[in-house]
């Protein structure tokens, strides 16, 4: 009852003193609040690590005074500071007056030493690689990893004995009783082969770049060995210097080749390298290798190139040999997920699936013999914390109560006992400790900055806010914030659609206002969550206190609400959701406070794409729109993603060509604004290029503007507050305040 009455009445006051504050001629948020000086700059938790002894944290807390990050030690049951297990001033490497400034740290498993990571320079989206440090609390001495260069993916072994880690397309293990670097592949090389992490389209598409994992007595590797010969080179050029300099990887785009993949195992006590069998088959995917807790036992996980049959096979690492112990296959594609969790007891393991429409949690025996549903119902589940085998209760987060909200449940293998544990209307991220006795909640809500507690697994009990962000709360309140509202809508075939919508603060019923649209509405995606500060929440502040209305609707093939309203986009990609976003547009448009003549549309990456569909394929409905890093023809994306979802161009011409904006650039009516960055390495800067060219073609008028070398994000350094004043600009010119009819209609 504390938990529930506390959390409302924080929630009620911060909602009071944003709309006293309001009444009160508050500031109006601007473009530099936001992207230069970090007014509303939320705080959090940041690098927890459970103990093992379940009674402790430990966290990484800034030490103003010294410039530098300390490791503290937490106790659960208060959340109070215990004492200080590393001073981040003493972090001295041999030589150096300099404590190393480190960005993330590991505990090896009897927590007798630490692995810090320094001077991180990111690669790709997951991949990065560092200068790792080791630091032995008994000796107080820090040593550095490796002379031999960055290396990427540092991991202790779990008997605490040695580290292994990825450098230059190789894999190599340091012995920490003697610092003695041992190299396992020697056969890696650039554009080639890669051991030990994933290639591009993997690290994208299958979320994942570490490619090894230890057994669990720390007596072998698992890793994989991608060979990317025949996969064919995409060439960026980086600009700067005299002459821009080519930037060439392997990108396998739909339809063409993909790296041959094999899994090995590497064994510490002979040195011996075993490749597993996975079958006959060449173009496949290994999407997820695993460790049951049997360490002559590898699980692996592989699909077909279509994505609609997923294996798990049970290998025996001493010989190599394979089973087939669960084998599912969908009419459209299958989502992987990190959800296969194997039991202590060696007889039987969970894994998640969306065969009864659902994604729900399933318990099999080690042979692939169903036992039980656990979970069930018209709803997902979203994602698998973990199983208290001791207690026999799984820890899940499920949209049960609604598609806009995460909650976290619990319920016993028999799929009895189920309880809710959080309380609060919103989204929730749980970090739970390591022995299902504690967790921390991050929770947010639409029009509520997010907040950080401490809470005991078994009944939810709140322990202590750790962070509750009332300097931003503060701070909010001395602005001009509209709220965030969520309605329904029905398209004229029966369909609905979430939706949420925030009106100027001084809005008046009796007045049409201009709106516009925000789409994503990519396969799985949402952009309508009951959570704070998403997809661009500031922005639209600003936006709404110009007197623009702003607008976002999840469409048909968005997640959350089973797969028969994700996948029904599926070989027709772009087709339902522009539709849906049409059907949105003309809703809005009936509306008394809108005026249909100035809805606008914009969107980033697929949101780039589906801008540029409701701008030709549209009628007219739109008159302007923003698109970003779009997408133009799903034959210059990556394979593993548009092959999920189209099939390959060879099976479903069709299905490519029938969406694309290029094929109807002639069609395009309404301003627009592309907007592209020169290094991206993901949808690649071709894609603008074609639409330019399809829309001079077209003989139509439009405006591009290009940032070299940024990426996918288009963003770093003041790029973000030049992009936003730009495309608020031209919002201003040709939907807020148009001073001459669009060009275009």
């Amino acid at each position: 009852m504390y938990f529930k009455l506390s959390t409302i009445l924080l929630t009620a006051v911060f909602m009071c003193s944003v709309y006293v504050a309001q009444a009160q001629q508050t500031k109006d948020i601007t473009l530099e609040d936001i992207y230069r000086k970090g007014t509303f700059r939320a705080e959090s938790v940041y690098g927890v690590n459970w103990m093992k002894d379940g009674q402790y944290y430990s966290s990484q807390v800034p030490d103003q005074q010294n410039n530098v990050y300390d490791i503290v030690k937490y106790d659960v049951t208060t959340g109070k500071p215990v004492n200080t297990i590393i001073e981040g001033e003493v972090l001295k490497p041999d030589g150096s007056s300099t404590p190393i400034k480190f960005d993330d740290y590991t505990f090896s498993s009897d927590e007798q030493k630490v692995l810090f990571s320094t001077e991180t320079e990111q690669i790709y989206r997951r991949s990065s690689k560092a200068d790792f440090y080791i630091y032995d609390l008994n000796t107080k001495k820090l040593t550095k990893l490796s002379n031999g260069g960055k290396q990427m993916y540092a991991t202790f072994s779990p008997d605490a004995k040695r580290v292994a880690f990825a450098r230059d397309n190789n894999m190599f293990v340091v012995d920490l009783s003697n610092m003695q670097e041992t190299q396992i592949t020697t056969n890696g090389k650039f554009n080639s082969i890669i051991n030990g992490y994933a290639d591009w389209v993997y690290e994208e598409e299958f979320s994942f770049a570490k490619g090894f994992h230890w057994s669990p007595d720390g007596s072998k590797i698992a890793f994989y060995t991608f060979d990317e010969t025949n996969v064919p080179e995409y060439n960026m050029q980086m600009w700067g210097e005299l002459y821009p300099q080519d930037y060439k990887f392997k990108y396998p785009k739909a339809g063409e080749a993909n790296s041959a993949v094999k899994v090995s195992v590497y064994d510490l006590s002979n040195g011996r390298t075993v490749k597993m069998d996975t079958g006959n088959e060449a173009d496949i995917y290994i999407p997820r290798i695993k460790w049951t807790h049997d360490s002559n036992l590898l699980s692996i996980q592989k699909m077909n190139r279509l994505q609609n049959t997923l294996e798990i096979l049970h290998a025996n690492v001493i010989t190599g040999k394979a089973n087939v112990v669960l084998k599912e296959t969908d009419k459209a594609y299958i989502d992987i997920t990190d959800d296969l969790t194997y039991l202590k007891d060696g007889k039987n393991f969970i894994h998640s699936s969306e065969k009864d429409g659902f994604n729900h949690l399933y318990l099999y025996d080690m042979k692939g013999k169903l036992v039980r549903q656990i979970t069930n119902g018209d709803w997902e589940v979203s994602s698998f914390i973990g199983f208290d085998e001791k207690n026999d209760r799984l820890y899940y987060m499920s949209t049960e109560v609604s598609p806009l909200d995460r909650h976290l449940y619990s319920i016993s293998s028999k799929g009895k006992s189920k309880k809710r544990l959080t309380n609060e209307a919103g989204t929730h991220n749980i970090n739970m400790s390591n022995d299902y006795k504690y967790y921390l909640d991050y929770h947010s809500a639409a029009n509520v900055p997010t907040t950080v507690s401490l809470h005991t697994a078994k009944d939810g009990k709140l322990i202590k806010v750790l962070e509750d962000n009332q300097e931003l709360r503060n701070t909010l309140a001395q602005y001009n914030i509209a709220k965030q509202e969520f309605f329904t809508m029905n398209t004229p075939e029966g369909t609905k659609l979430n939706g949420w919508m925030i009106k100027p603060t001084d809005f008046d019923p009796n007045k049409k206002y201009p709106v516009l649209m925000f789409v994503y509405g990519g396969p799985g995606s949402q952009t309508v969550t009951n959570s704070w500060g998403s997809n661009n929440y500031l922005w639209y502040q600003v936006l709404a206190d110009k007197g623009l209305i702003v607008v976002s609707v999840d469409n048909r093939g968005t997640g959350a609400r089973g797969a028969e309203f994700k996948k029904v986009t599926y070989a027709n990609l772009g087709k339902y959701e522009i539709e849906d976003q049409i059907e949105a547009a003309k809703w809005l448009g009936q509306q008394s406070y809108v005026d249909k003549d100035r809805i606008g549309i914009w969107g980033h990456s697929f949101g780039g794409y589906m801008t540029l569909l409701g701008l030709t394929k549209g009628n007219g409905i739109f008159r302007a729109g923003i698109s970003v890093a779009p997408v133009t023809n799903w034959r210059f994306y990556d394979s593993i993603y548009t092959e999920r979802y189209l099939k390959t161009p060879q099976l479903n011409a069709a299905g490519y060509d029938e969406n694309s904006p290029l094929s109807f650039a002639d069609q395009l009516q309404g301003e627009l604004l592309l907007i592209h960055g020169t290094g991206d390495d993901n949808v690649h800067f071709q894609n603008t290029v074609e639409m330019q060219d399809a829309l001079i073609s077209a003989n139509k008028q439009f405006e591009t503007f290009i940032y070299p070398n940024r990426n996918h994000g288009v963003s770093g350094g003041i790029t973000l507050l030049h992009r936003f004043k730009m495309m608020t600009d031209f919002l201003e010119r040709n939907l807020i305040n148009p001073s001459t009819e669009s060009n275009q209609l």
